[in-house]
This record gives C-alpha cells, sequence and structure tokens, in this order.
C-alpha cells in the first residue's frame, strides 16, 4: 500500500483514536482508588448505560444506511436473540455480539429485496 492509500487510516489514528486513548488514562489514573460502589459511581453507571440502551433502540428502530432495508422484525428478532444467548452463555457478551449479528446477517439474507 502506498501512503496516499494509508492516509484516511493514519487520520483515523492521529484524530480518533490517539487523542481519546490519552484521556482514558487520565481517567485511569485519577479513579485510582475509588469505591465502585460509592454513590456517585453506581449514579455514573446507571446513566452511562440508559445513554448506551438509548442509542441501540434508536439504531435498531430508526436504522440509517443499508440497515434502514433491512425490516423491523428482522432487527427486533436479531436484538432477541442476542439478548437470549447472553443469558444463556454466562453472560458472555462476545456470544451475544456473535449471535445478534449473525441472525441479523441471515435475517437480512433470507427476508431483504436485493
Amino acid at each position: 500500500m502506498t501512503l496516499q492509500e494509508l492516509a484516511p487510516y493514519l487520520i483515523l489514528i492521529v484524530a480518533g483514536f490517539l487523542p481519546h486513548e490519552a484521556w482514558r488514562w487520565v481517567g485511569v489514573v485519577l479513579a485510582y482508588g475509588i469505591d465502585e460502589d460509592s454513590e456517585i459511581i453506581v449514579w455514573v453507571r446507571a446513566i452511562a448505560t440508559a445513554i448506551l440502551a438509548a442509542v441501540v433502540a434508536k439504531i435498531l428502530i430508526f436504522s440509517p444506511g443499508a440497515l434502514a432495508g433491512v425490516p423491523l422484525w428482522v432487527r427486533l428478532s436479531a436484538a432477541f436473540i442476542g439478548m437470549v444467548a447472553f443469558f444463556l452463555v454466562r453472560q458472555s457478551v462476545l456470544a451475544a455480539v456473535l449471535a445478534g449479528t449473525g441472525a441479523l446477517l441471515l435475517g437480512s439474507l433470507l427476508f431483504t429485496q436485493h
């Protein structure tokens, strides 16, 4: 690959990854010794979980791009299959992602008009 072909990836690393990575390490250093069960940390965790759930719901229901072509019932079924896999495989996020993604791919291949 030439440097011109690698330029977008280099820009992503320099502009996207590196600045965020520095703040992540600052957070790790500052968070050392904080009690995970303190009220403020429990509250922050609850807010972060709620925001993530809202973003996932928005993407599922009001899908952008190519995902918009997949029927809503297929998207919701794939999410349900992922959640079931999460609980069946000892709360494994990897199992949930693989099962949900597999269900979404299979459903989109079978039920989407090409």
